[in-house]
C-alpha cells in the first residue's frame, strides 16, 4: 500500500526523539482513512520504546481527565519522583489524593514530569487517538506538553480527523493521509472481493470509497445475512456511507442481540464486567454479543472494543430515544457510586426522560468535584446538564448562571454569554444584577470595548459596599492603560463619588479612591490618599485579598516616585504569587518587577524578568501584553526592536497599551536625540490626562527634557508644575530630584549649576540608578554648552560610563558624541563586564537560576519546562561561556 511516505515521516519523528530530539506529530484525515492502521504498524515495529496509549471516546467528553487517567496509569508508581506540588496535583486531579484545584500548567508539568522520569530509561511514545473526542483537561495538558518535549526523548503522535477544530493541534506539524491511489485502492479490494464480482460494481465500490480502506472493505463485505447493499452513488460522504453501512448490518442482527449492542455502545470504557451487570439489570443475555462480534461489528477481550469508532456512534445514533434511555439507565445502576461517582451521573443524566432534582442534585455534586479538580470546562458541562434537568424555574436560573460562570473559567465566554440569556427569564429580580454582571464582563473578555466598561461601572453601582468596591477596581484595570474613550475614568469617580466613602475602609476600599483621586484631584489633594493606600496594600500583599491588586498599587508607588516601596511591593507580590502557585497573577507581577529592575538601571536582570513572564504566557496560552517591553527597547535605544513590539499591541485582540506605548516612545525619541518626536509622544500623553484619562506622571519629565531641548520650555509648564506639587506633597528624593532637574533644564531660576547639582544628589540617594545617570547626562550637556568643557567632560564621562554599563546604549551614545566634541575620545567598554552578553534572554534567565543556586528541576518547574530542556539550555551556555560546571558560572556571575 501507498504509506511509505507516511511511514517515514513517523520514524524519522521516532529516531529523532530516541536521540534526545522530541517532538509532536498531528496524523490527520477522514475516518476510515487509515490513520489508526499507519500508527499500529509503526507502533509494532519501534524497538526499545515504551509505547503509552489513549483513545478518545466520544461519549466521554464531559468526564474529567478520562483519557489522560488512560495515558498515564501505567506511569503513576513514578509520581513519587515528581516535587510534591506536582505529585499533589496530579493525584488531585486522578481522585487520587485531596481535591485541590490545581492549577492546570501543574497539572501539565507533572504530566511532563512523569514522561520525563520513563525517558530516562527509554525512549517513549504517546500516541493519542482520536484526539477530536477527548476531553477538554486531557486534551490542554497533553498539547502543553507536546509543546515542551523538543529536548526529551519524547514523540507524540495525535490522530484527529480534522486537527484544526481541536484546539491546540493547528500549531503542531501536520501529517495529513489521504485515500489511497487507484492502483492499491483495487489491489486491497481484491484481497477481500469474492470471485466473480460483477465489474460494474466494483467500478462503484471504487468511485463510492474514494480510496477510503475502511470503505473499501466494508462495501466489499460478503458475510451470509450482512451481504453488502447496493452502494448509492448518492450518498454526500464516505463517512455517511460507511454509518448506512454499519447501521444496515446491525438491522441484520437476531432482535435479542441489538439492544445489547446499544448497551455496548453507551458503555465508553468497554468493561465487560459491568455490561454483564447492566445486561442482567435488563434481562439481556451477554453471551449474544458474540453474534455481534461474529457480524465485525465489535471485538470481545479484557474490553470491549468496536471495529471503528464510527460503528459505535452510527449504532448509538441509530437506537430509539426509549432504548438509549434503558441502557443508561441500567448502567447508571451498575455503576459503583463510590468509585465512579461522575460516570454514574452521567449515564442517570441520560436516562431521565423529565425534569428530576435527583439527577440534577447529582450531576451539581460531579461538577463541583471536577471544579475542584480544576476542570472548569467538565464543570460547567455537569452543571449546565444539571440546570436542564432541574424542574424549579429558580433553582434551574441559577445553575444556568453557574455553569456560565463555569464556562467563563474555561476560557468560553460565548458558551457563557449563551447559557446567561437561557436564565435570564427564570430569574428573581435579586439575581438579575449578577447576571448583568456576568454579561459584562463576559462583553469585556470578548471585546474589551469601553461599552463593555461602561456596563461594569453601571452595575456596580447596584452593588453592595465590598462588591461594588471589587467591580470598580476591575473596571479601572481594564481601562487604565487602554482608555479609547476619554472620560469614562471621570464617569467611574462620579459614580463612586456618590456611594461615598465608607467609614472602615478596607485596602481595596482605600486603593479605588486614590487611584480615583489621582485622576480627578489636583496632585497635592490625591497624594495624601495614594501614600495611605500604597501602606494599607503593603500590609496585606500577603494576605489572600486578591493579588491582582497589587498591580495597581505598584502603579501608585511608581508614580510616587518611591522606588524603596517600588521594589519591596513588587518582589513581595513575585514571591506570594510563587509561594501560592498562582499562575494566574504571576506573570503581571514579574512585569511590575521587571519596571522596577528597568528604573535601577538593571536592563539585563529586567529581560530575564520578562522571558519567565513571556514564558508563562505561552504555557497558559494566553494573550502576550508588551508595554513593558516597548519600555525596556526604549531605554536601550532599539528602534527597531521597539518597532517589532508596537506591531503586537492592538493586533489579534490584544490591547492597544495606550498609556505604556506613550511613555516608552518619549523615552526612546529622548534618547536617539530626536527631540520632537519625543515631545509629540508626551504630548499625546498630556493631552489624554487633561482629557480625564489616566497617565503616567513619568512621562512629565521626558515632556520637560524634550521641550527644553527643542526650544519651546512653554508647552513644559503644566508638567513642570505638576512634579513641583508632587515634589512638596511627597517629598521622596526621586520626586525631589526630578522636579530639580526639570527646573534646570527650563532654566529656571539664575542658578542652573546648582539645581543640576542638587538634582544629582538626591539621586544618589535613590536606587533609580538609570535617572542618575541620565541627570549626569544633561548637565554635562548643560556644561558644554557654558563653555565650561572641562567640567563637561567629567559629567559626561561618568554618566557614559554609566548609562553603557547597564546597556541603556542610546542615551550612552548621547554623551559619547558630547565627549568626543568636547575633545575626548570616549574608552570603550570592556566587553567583559558583562560575561553572560553572549547569551539569550532564556539562557541568561536559567542561568541566572541557576547560578542563585536553584537545581534543574526547580527552574523547570518555575518555567514550565522539563528539567532535560533546562538542561540542554545551560549545557549552550556552557558552551558560549567557555565554562563546564554550575561552580564556574556561580564564579562568572559573580
Amino acid at each position: 500500500m501507498a504509506r511509505q511516505d507516511e511511514r517515514s515521516t513517523i520514524d524519522q519523528l521516532m529516531a529523532a526523539a530516541a536521540v534526545g530530539q522530541g517532538g509532536a506529530l498531528v496524523v490527520a484525515g477522514e475516518a476510515g482513512i487509515g490513520k489508526s492502521a499507519l500508527l499500529d504498524t509503526a507502533m509494532d515495529s519501534l524497538d526499545g520504546y515504551t509505547v503509552l496509549r489513549t483513545d478518545g471516546a466520544e461519549f466521554e467528553q464531559e468526564l474529567l481527565y478520562a483519557a489522560l487517567y488512560q495515558l498515564c496509569a501505567p506511569l503513576l508508581d513514578l509520581r513519587a519522583k515528581l516535587p510534591p506540588v506536582q505529585r499533589e496535583a496530579l493525584e488531585a486531579v486522578f481522585g487520587l489524593g485531596p481535591q485541590t484545584s490545581p492549577e492546570p500548567l501543574t497539572v501539565g508539568l507533572a504530566v511532563l514530569g512523569l514522561l520525563h522520569e520513563m525517558a530516562r530509561k527509554r525512549p517513549v511514545c504517546c500516541v493519542i487517538d482520536d484526539a477530536q473526542w477527548i476531553d477538554d483537561a486531557s486534551r490542554q495538558v497533553l498539547v502543553f506538553v507536546a509543546r515542551r518535549i523538543e529536548a526529551e526523548r519524547i514523540a507524540m503522535v495525535f490522530v484527529a480527523r480534522d486537527a484544526a477544530s481541536v484546539p491546540g493541534l493547528a500549531a503542531l506539524p501536520r501529517l495529513p493521509l489521504t485515500g489511497l491511489p487507484e492502483e492499491d485502492a483495487r489491489r486491497l479490494l481484491g484481497t477481500v472481493v469474492r470471485s466473480g464480482l460483477d465489474a460494474e460494481l466494483v467500478e462503484r465500490i471504487l468511485a463510492e470509497a474514494a480510496g477510503n480502506p475502511l470503505a473499501l472493505l466494508e462495501f466489499a463485505h460478503d458475510d451470509g445475512p450482512f451481504a453488502l447493499p447496493r452502494v448509492r452513488p448518492s450518498l454526500p460522504h464516505v463517512g455517511t456511507a460507511l454509518k448506512s453501512q454499519f447501521v444496515h448490518r446491525f438491522e441484520q442482527l437476531p432482535s435479542d442481540t441489538q439492544p445489547l449492542v446499544v448497551l455496548a455502545a453507551a458503555e465508553p470504557v468497554g468493561d465487560l464486567a459491568l455490561l454483564r451487570r447492566a445486561a442482567e439489570l435488563l434481562e439481556m443475555d451477554p453471551a449474544a454479543l458474540s453474534v455481534a462480534e461474529d457480524a465485525g461489528l465489535l471485538t470481545l477481550g479484557p474490553r470491549l472494543t468496536f471495529r471503528h469508532p464510527l460503528v459505535r456512534s452510527a449504532l448509538y445514533a441509530s437506537a430509539t430515544p426509549g432504548l438509549r434511555r434503558r441502557v443508561h439507565g441500567a448502567l447508571a445502576e451498575a455503576t459503583d457510586p463510590v468509585t465512579d461517582a461522575d460516570r454514574r451521573a452521567w449515564h442517570r443524566a441520560h436516562a431521565a426522560v423529565d425534569a428530576d432534582e435527583g439527577v440534577a442534585a447529582e450531576l451539581q455534586r460531579s461538577s463541583e468535584r471536577a471544579r475542584m479538580r480544576g476542570g472548569f470546562s467538565a464543570a460547567a458541562a455537569f452543571m449546565e446538564r444539571a440546570a436542564q434537568l432541574t424542574p424549579e424555574a429558580g433553582s434551574r436560573a441559577g445553575r444556568l448562571i453557574a455553569a456560565a460562570r463555569l464556562h467563563l473559567q474555561a476560557g468560553s465566554p460565548r458558551a457563557a454569554r449563551a447559557l446567561i440569556s437561557k436564565a435570564e427569564p427564570g430569574l428573581e429580580d435579586s439575581r438579575h444584577t449578577q447576571a448583568r454582571l456576568l454579561r459584562a464582563r463576559i462583553d469585556f473578555q470578548l471585546g474589551h470595548t469601553p461599552q463593555a466598561t461602561a456596563a461594569l461601572i453601571g452595575l456596580a453601582t447596584q452593588l453592595p459596599g465590598e462588591q461594588a468596591t471589587e467591580v470598580y477596581l476591575e473596571a479601572i484595570a481594564s481601562i487604565m492603560f487602554n482608555d479609547n474613550q476619554p472620560g469614562l475614568l471621570k464617569t467611574l469617580g462620579a459614580a463612586v463619588q456618590e456611594q461615598g466613602r465608607p467609614g472602615d475602609a478596607s485596602p481595596a476600599d482605600l486603593l479605588l479612591h486614590a487611584l480615583l483621586d489621582q485622576i480627578r484631584l489636583p496632585v497635592e489633594q490625591a497624594v495624601p490618599a495614594m501614600r495611605e493606600a500604597v501602606t494599607a496594600c503593603r500590609t496585606a500583599a500577603d494576605s489572600a485579598a486578591g493579588h491582582w491588586r497589587m498591580n495597581l498599587a505598584c502603579q501608585l508607588a511608581i508614580d510616587l516616585r518611591d522606588d524603596a516601596i517600588l521594589r519591596e511591593m513588587t518582589d513581595q507580590q513575585v514571591r506570594a504569587a510563587r509561594s501560592q502557585g498562582s499562575l494566574a497573577t504571576l506573570p503581571q507581577a514579574l512585569r511590575y518587577q521587571a519596571i522596577s529592575r528597568i528604573a535601577g538601571g538593571g536592563l539585563n536582570e529586567a529581560a530575564c524578568v520578562l522571558a519567565e513572564a513571556h514564558a508563562l504566557d505561552e504555557a497558559a496560552g494566553s494573550m502576550r501584553v508588551v508595554g513593558v517591553d516597548l519600555v525596556l527597547a526604549a531605554f536601550r535605544g532599539d528602534a527597531c526592536h521597539y518597532r517589532e513590539l508596537k506591531k503586537l499591541t492592538g493586533a489579534d485582540g490584544r490591547p492597544n497599551e495606550t498609556v505604556g506605548e506613550q511613555y516608552a516612545r518619549a523615552v526612546l525619541y529622548n534618547g536617539l536625540g530626536n527631540h520632537e518626536a519625543a515631545l509629540q509622544a508626551a504630548l499625546a500623553s498630556q493631552s489624554r490626562h487633561r482629557a480625564g484619562s489616566y497617565t503616567l506622571w513619568a512621562v512629565y519629565p521626558e515632556l520637560v527634557e524634550a521641550a527644553a531641548r527643542v526650544g519651546r520650555p512653554q508647552e513644559a509648564a503644566d508638567a513642570a508644575r505638576l512634579l513641583e506639587r508632587l515634589a512638596r506633597a511627597h517629598p521622596s528624593p526621586w520626586a525631589v530630584a526630578q522636579w530639580l532637574q526639570a527646573r534646570a533644564l527650563l532654566g529656571e531660576g539664575e542658578n542652573c549649576d546648582m539645581l543640576y547639582r542638587e538634582a544629582i544628589d538626591h539621586y544618589a540617594k535613590t536606587g533609580v540608578h538609570i535617572h542618575h545617570a541620565r541627570t549626569r547626562l544633561t548637565y554635562g550637556e548643560w556644561l558644554d554648552r557654558e563653555g565650561r568643557t572641562a567640567e563637561a567632560r567629567t559629567e559626561l564621562r561618568a554618566a557614559y560610563e554609566m548609562l553603557s554599563s547597564m546597556g541603556v546604549d542610546a542615551f550612552a551614545e548621547r554623551a559619547a558624541r558630547k565627549l568626543r566634541a568636547a575633545g575626548e575620545e570616549p574608552r570603550p567598554q570592556d566587553t567583559d563586564d558583562d560575561p553572560l552578553g553572549v547569551l539569550t534572554a532564556r539562557e541568561r534567565l536559567i542561568v541566572g537560576k541557576v547560578a542563585a543556586g536553584a537545581s534543574s528541576r526547580e527552574v523547570a518547574a518555575a518555567l514550565f519546562l522539563s528539567p532535560r530542556t533546562i538542561d540542554t539550555h545551560l549545557h549552550n551556555a556552557y558552551r558560549k561561556l567557555g565554562i563546564s560546571s554550575r561552580r564556574q558560572l556561580r564564579e562568572l556571575s559573580g
